[in-house]
């Protein structure tokens, strides 16, 4: 029988932060505080990874950067489907996953608690504060954007931190001042792109990608540095 390999929290983390630049050992910890892992532990205490476990790990973080599922969510699909790829999207059901034909329609507003588990009043509080708009139906009923889904799952879930809408204000303002600046580099690298409209599309969408990615990482640096007192490690913590 093979040899089971196993891998240091410190050196999963360290091979990891190349795809997810903000993954810590601390987010690691808290990940299997919340039982999405499940490790083995060294004679020392150690966590310690299998091959398993990174791949697990991996389509965790996959999920939460790229479809914005809420932990909950991830941890029963995981649990209920132990063969899941790395990045997983192919092995969760099609409810959860934001295809196009979701994203592009228009969405009663009574259908949102059955799609993605948040109440009615929930999404009113979240329009209430322009983190997203509702559309009219032509009998004046309220219509939720397909495109909006991921942001909702995102604030139901920082719900969890005790984190509310009315919370989140301050990131439509810097979104709203954000936008222009984005926009004007996109039309630029649009007009420079030689080619059909709809590979200036893809430049354009593949440096709108890069962009968000950095911003996010310059925005995270800035918090962590305000928070540094809080985020010290106490005087002889180890990365068990």
């Amino acid at each position: 029988m093979a040899r089971t390999t196993y891998v240091t929290i410190g050196k999963v983390v360290k091979r990891l932060q190349q795809s997810y630049p903000d993954l810590t050992v601390s987010k690691v910890r808290y990940l299997e505080d919340e039982g999405l892992l499940h490790l083995e532990r060294s004679s020392g205490g150690y966590r310690l990874f299998t091959p398993q476990d990174i791949k697990r790990l991996e389509t965790i973080l996959y999920l939460q950067k790229t479809r914005f599922l809420p932990l909950s969510v991830i941890k029963e699909e995981l649990d209920g489907n132990s063969s899941t790829p790395v990045g997983g999207v192919d092995a969760f059901p099609q409810a959860i996953v934001d295809t196009k034909d979701v994203t592009d329609r228009l969405h009663p507003i009574d259908s949102i608690p059955e799609k993605l588990g948040v109440s009615v009043a929930f999404v009113r509080q979240l329009a209430q504060c322009q983190l997203i708009e509702l559309k009219s139906s032509p009998r004046q009923s309220d219509l939720v954007d397909g495109r909006d889904f991921a942001l909702i799952r995102s604030a139901e879930a920082l719900r969890h931190f005790g984190i509310e809408p009315r919370n989140l204000k301050p990131y439509v303002m810097t979104a709203n001042r954000e936008s222009p600046l984005i926009d004007q580099v996109l039309s630029f690298i649009g007009a420079r792109t030689h080619g059909t409209p709809k590979e200036q599309w893809e430049a354009k969408e593949r440096a709108f990608e890069q962009i968000i990615s950095l911003t996010g990482n310059v925005r995270a640096a800035l918090v962590r540095r305000n928070l540094a007192k809080t985020l010290t490690p106490p005087k002889g913590a180890d990365a068990s």
